[in-house]
C-alpha cells in the first residue's frame, strides 16, 4: 500500500539539487579493484538475516581469515540457534525477532552484514551507522524512494564518520566484465546508442497469504511482495539494469513501459516487464524481464550497441567485444554468485584496514535503485515517468508488522 512519507530527513529538494553531482561521476567510480588485505586486522562482524544468501555469506565470512563471526540475528529463533552452533557463536550473542538487530548492535562488533528483506534496510542501516559500525549489505537498498533517500543519508553520514559502507553487487567484480566496460568507455564501439538489458529467472515460491507477513519472511517469498522485497524488477532485474548504467556511465532521465502478471500470484508483484529508459547522455536502455517457471534458462545479460561494434557483459556467459576497431575476446563469466561475495568481502576488509572511506558503491547503488523504482512505476502507470517526478512524489510502500515477534 502506498502513502506519502514525511519522515525522510534528506529533503527531496536537497537530493534533486545534488543529484547531478552524484550521477555520472558516481557511476564512473564503480571500479573492480580489490584493496590490499595483507595488513587487515580481524574484523568482528555480526550478521543480520540468515536465509539463503545470508547463510551463504556467513559461510564465506567464516572461511575468510580477515573476519570473525561474533554475533548473529535472524527473525526465526530456530534459524539463528542452528547457525550459532555451526559457527561457534555464544548463545548470548544470538538474537531473534524484529528487534533482535538492536541487541546485536550492542555487541562488541566492528562491522555488520545485513541480508534481510530490503524493506528493513533503511531502519537497520541507519541504526548500524548510528552505532558506529562498518556496514555491508545487499541490493536492492530499499523498496521505495523514501527508503532509498534514507540509505543515501546513512551512507553519507558513514563516509563523514569514517565508516566503510559497501553494497554488494557482483557483475562489476568480474575482470572480463570490467575490461569490456573500460574499452566501451574508451571508445572501442564508437558512439553507443543502445543497451539491451535482459533478466530471466524461474521466479520464487509464492504460497497463500496468512494473517501476518511472518510466512513471507523466508525462502525469498518476500520478493513477490512489493512492500517487502520491491517486486521482481527491483529485486532481481536490478542486476542487469545496474550493469547497463555502469556501461553507459549515465543515469535515466525518464522511463516508460508496461508490465503484467504472467502467472497468478498471492503477492502483488508483476513478473513480466518491458521498459525503455532514456539516459542523460542520450543512450537508450531497453530492459526485458520475465520471472516465470517456464523451463527457460537463467539469463542476466547486457548487449551494448555502438556505431562500430557491439559488446556483451553479464552474470554468466561470455563477456567480449566485436568491433570494426578490433576484437576483445574476453572470457567466460562463471561462479559469480560466490566469487562476487568473496571479492566484495576482501574489498570491504581492505577498506577497513586502510581506512578508506570513499565508499564508492553508495551513489552507484542509489542510482541503480532509483532506476528500477522508476521503471516499476512507469510500468504500473503505463506512461512516461521522469526521475525528477519520481523523487518529488516520494511515495512510500508500507507494510504491516502487527502480529510479529518483537
Amino acid at each position: 500500500m502506498k502513502k506519502e512519507s514525511p519522515n525522510t530527513s534528506m529533503s527531496r529538494r536537497q537530493f534533486l539539487a545534488g543529484s547531478a553531482a552524484l550521477g555520472v561521476s558516481a557511476l564512473a567510480a564503480q571500479t573492480t579493484f580489490a584493496l590490499n588485505t595483507d595488513k587487515a586486522p580481524t574484523i568482528r562482524v555480526g550478521i543480520v538475516g540468515l536465509g539463503g544468501r545470508g547463510s551463504l555469506i556467513a559461510d564465506r565470512v567464516a572461511s575468510n581469515p580477515h573476519y570473525k563471526i561474533a554475533a548473529l540475528c535472524d527473525y526465526f529463533p530456530e534459524v539463528v540457534s542452528s547457525m550459532g552452533r555451526k559457527y561457534n557463536v555464544q548463545a548470548t550473542n544470538c538474537f531473534d525477532g524484529l528487534s533482535g538487530y538492536k541487541k546485536l548492535l550492542s555487541c562488541n562488533l566492528d562491522a555488520v552484514i545485513l541480508e534481510t528483506p530490503p524493506c528493513f534496510f533503511p531502519e537497520h542501516v541507519a541504526a548500524s551507522v548510528e552505532a558506529g559500525k562498518h556496514v555491508y549489505f545487499a541490493k536492492p537498498v530499499a523498496c521505495d524512494v523514501p527508503g532509498t533517500l534514507s540509505i543515501l543519508e546513512s551512507g553519507t553520514r558513514a563516509r563523514k564518520q569514517g565508516q566503510v559502507f559497501l553494497i554488494d553487487f557482483q557483475i562489476p567484480t568480474n575482470t572480463y566484465n570490467a575490461e569490456v566496460v573500460k574499452r566501451v568507455r574508451d571508445g572501442m564501439l564508437g558512439q553507443v546508442s543502445e543497451i539491451s538489458s535482459y533478466y530471466c529467472d524461474q521466479g520464487f515460491k509464492d504460497p497463500q497469504l496468512t494473517s501476518t507477513i511472518e510466512s513471507r519472511l523466508r525462502n525469498l517469498i518476500w520478493v513477490n511482495d512489493t512492500s517487502l522485497g520491491g517486486g521482481m524488477l527491483v529485486n532481481a532485474g536490478i542486476h542487469a539494469i545496474d550493469a547497463a548504467l555502469w556501461a553507459a556511465n549515465s543515469k535515466p532521465v525518464w522511463a516508460m513501459g508496461a508490465s503484467r502478471m504472467g502467472k497468478l500470484h498471492h503477492g502483488d508483484t508483476h513478473d513480466v516487464y518491458s521498459i525503455t529508459y532514456m539516459l542523460e547522455n542520450g543512450i537508450l536502455v531497453n530492459h526485458r524481464g520475465e520471472h516465470l517457471d517456464n523451463q527457460h534458462d537463467f539469463i542476466c545479460r547486457n548487449k551494448i550497441w555502438g556505431e562500430d561494434g557491439y559488446a556483451e557483459t553479464g552474470y554468466m556467459g561470455k563477456a567480449w567485444i566485436r568491433s570494426n576497431k578490433g576484437i576483445y575476446r574476453g572470457g567466460k563469466v562463471s561462479n559469480l554468485y560466490v566469487d562476487g561475495i568473496d571479492f566484495n568481502l576482501n574489498k570491504f576488509a581492505g577498506c577497513v584496514a586502510e581506512q578508506n572511506y570513499e565508499n564508492e558503491t553508495l551513489e552507484v547503488a542509489i542510482e541503480s535503485n532509483l532506476a528500477v523504482l522508476l521503471g516499476r512505476e512507469a510500468c504500473l502507470r503505463k506512461e512516461k515517468v521522469t526521475r525528477e517526478q519520481l523523487i518529488s512524489e516520494n511515495e512510500a510502500w508500507s507494510f504491516d508488522v502487527s502480529g510479529l515477534k518483537g
